[in-house]
């Protein structure tokens, strides 16, 4: 069966949300590559449209055209990252707080056990009397 105490579901959540956390960053590192990958095609692109070769001036307008269209793809990317990053922060902050609760549920389950331990003493401080005086 599963973990019965709170502080052990949290546990599990905590690892749950971590793991979504390294989602986000994975996506994040994916979006960030294809950027670079972007950037250097249009770099490539610059140097045939600014290219003096006599073949290069025959594609001018297709590469101003290749041009336009991975500027619009850099946009998109960086508006995506920005998502991305937002998200990731999310769910960073969330399972910081889901960890913050494992550990409070954790101390509480503690001072729960040490206060049952400490009423079990006192029991057996007040039994112990009785059961000797019945036993006389």
């Amino acid at each position: 069966m599963g973990p019965n105490k709170k502080s052990d579901k949290l546990k599990r959540l905590v690892a749950v949300q971590r793991h979504m956390e390294r989602m986000a960053e994975s996506d994040l590192g994916i979006t960030a590559q294809r950027i670079e990958e972007n950037a250097r095609s249009m770099d490539t692109v610059m140097d045939a449209i600014g290219s003096l070769d006599p073949l290069h001036r025959l594609f001018a307008q297709n590469y101003a055209d290749r041009f336009d269209r991975l500027s619009n793809t850099d946009k998109q990317l960086h508006g995506l990252q920005q998502v991305q990053e937002m998200k990731l922060m999310r769910e960073r902050a969330k399972g910081d707080r889901l960890e913050d609760n494992m550990k409070d549920a954790r101390d509480h389950e503690e001072r729960q056990r040490d206060d049952d331990a400490i009423y079990d003493l006192i029991d057996l401080q007040f039994a112990t009397p009785a059961s000797s005086k019945l036993q006389e």
